[in-house]
């Protein structure tokens, strides 16, 4: 069983920045999980939910063409937690973000989207941006 715990999302005006953390307990058992990919998700209102970025045990990342450039991903093992750095915000990116993980390397870049890839899942934390 892997837990994860969303924090960090708020109301931005647009160009501004947030930092999302997700606290994982895949990083604290290591023996259990020796390679595991972990990403961050969205969900804004009436759309499907859509992949935004992946980072793996490896840290081997992949993000959305929609926020390659503006975001990025990372991991500190020693704090197991997982973060998502977002700049550059824009009012389309409004909506609830959940982190995501699963046991073994990441099997699809997280442009695909597959929400099936991802066992477990965090409950989610709203980020609005005000144009």
């Amino acid at each position: 069983q892997i837990q994860l715990a969303e924090a960090g999302g708020g109301s931005v005006r647009s160009g501004g920045s947030l930092r999302l953390s997700c606290a994982a307990s895949v990083y604290r058992q290591p023996t259990r999980y020796p390679t595991y990919c972990v990403a961050w998700f969205r969900q804004a209102p009436g759309k499907e939910r859509e992949g935004v970025a992946s980072i793996d045990s490896d840290d081997q990342t992949t993000y959305s063409d929609s926020v390659k450039g503006r975001f990025t991903v990372s991991q500190d093992k020693a704090a197991s937690t997982l973060y998502l750095q977002m700049n550059n915000l824009s009012p389309e990116d409004t909506a609830k973000y959940y982190c995501a993980a699963d046991p073994g390397h990441c099997v699809d870049p997280i442009q695909e989207g597959r929400t099936d890839d991802y066992g477990y899942w965090g409950q989610g934390t709203q980020v609005t941006v005000s144009s």
